[in-house]
């Protein structure tokens, strides 16, 4: 199209004209150029669990250092972070070297990508991961699994762990909710899990994607990927534009029951209770989750019955 450039990194490919800048907000035509708004700027930084990610099976009870730029190229109603996503200003410049310092800290265990959409934030990632990486570090990305292949492969190299959302599992939703589509997400899915520790991240909201026939749907498409992994059901809270009530708890606590009939590592979050593992063979309790985490295992096996944990990192 005369007078446009294409930005190549993701499904949307927002054509642009000179200083126009794309859906996420934070990658922009310059000179003809797509290139990104944002490099270097920190939107927050924090020293996390890992079980903040939620990552449970990736180095249980660890630290590492989290940071999140500007914008998404999902714009959901109900957005959880939606102040530092949905819109851009100027944040703290940090550049790959600075924030490779500041990762590298004990008792952080490396990197990890989060808060906002990182996939947005590629250059930065990409220049600075290889650095993590040279001091041994682990990088762990927290995204919306919205990209185009070519550009996650030459990502997926120097990923460790991945937490993917899928926010819904009808094209409907993602459609009409997100201004995304599913099929491009579970692609992203499809390639992560059999090549980087992933888990998955599902918001439940009450009557959008609730019902007990979507969560057994999903439950069966990620048993059929036939890999391990551990799925997240989070409770929602109304934030940003959404106000529909809070998801009920008792309901959710079905729909996790009704995913543990397929998958052995299901877990609630965003609500107290539902965050222990627990050995698929002999049900005993594994990893349980309090103010503290406690590992019940021994190199990564069940320390009652000797079945192997799925997991990195384990004890």
């Amino acid at each position: 199209m005369a007078g446009f450039s294409e930005c190549p990194l993701c499904p949307h490919h927002c054509k642009l004209k000179e200083g126009q800048s794309g859906f996420c907000k934070v990658r922009g035509c310059q000179n003809g150029e797509i290139i990104p708004l944002t490099f270097a700027e920190v939107a927050a930084f924090h020293l996390d669990p890992v079980e903040k990610k939620p990552l449970y099976h990736f180095y249980p009870g660890r630290q590492i250092f989290s940071v999140g730029g500007y914008g998404c190229n999902l714009h959901c109603f109900f957005c959880q972070n939606y102040e530092i996503s949905q819109k851009y200003e100027q944040g703290r410049r940090i550049f790959p070297k600075q924030l490779t310092e500041m990762a590298t800290e004990d008792p952080s265990i490396g990197i990890c990508f989060t808060y906002t959409e990182p996939l947005v934030w590629y250059e930065m990632i990409l220049e600075t991961a290889p650095l993590i990486k040279e001091w041994g570090g682990k990088v762990v990305l927290v995204s919306n699994g919205i990209i185009e292949q070519k550009y996650l492969e030459y990502l997926m190299p120097y990923l460790d762990a991945v937490n993917i959302d899928i926010k819904g599992f009808t094209p409907e939703f993602y459609e009409k909710y997100t201004g995304g589509k599913l099929e491009w997400v579970l692609k992203t899915v499809e390639t992560l899990v059999p090549n980087v520790h992933t888990e998955i991240t599902t918001l439940v909201i009450p009557n959008l994607n609730d019902s007990p026939q979507e969560i057994k749907t999903l439950a069966k498409w990620l048993s059929g990927l036939n890999t391990p992994l551990a799925w997240h059901l989070s409770k929602y809270h109304p934030m940003h534009k959404s106000k529909i009530p809070a998801t009920d708890e008792k309901k959710l606590k079905k729909l996790w029951t009704l995913a543990k009939e397929t998958l052995p590592y299901v877990y609630l979050g965003n609500m107290a209770g539902g965050n222990t593992t627990y050995c698929p063979q002999c049900g005993q309790e594994v990893i349980t989750r309090d103010l503290w985490v406690t590992m019940k295992t021994t190199e990564g096996k069940c320390g009652h019955c000797g079945r192997d944990i799925w997991g990195v990192g384990l004890l």
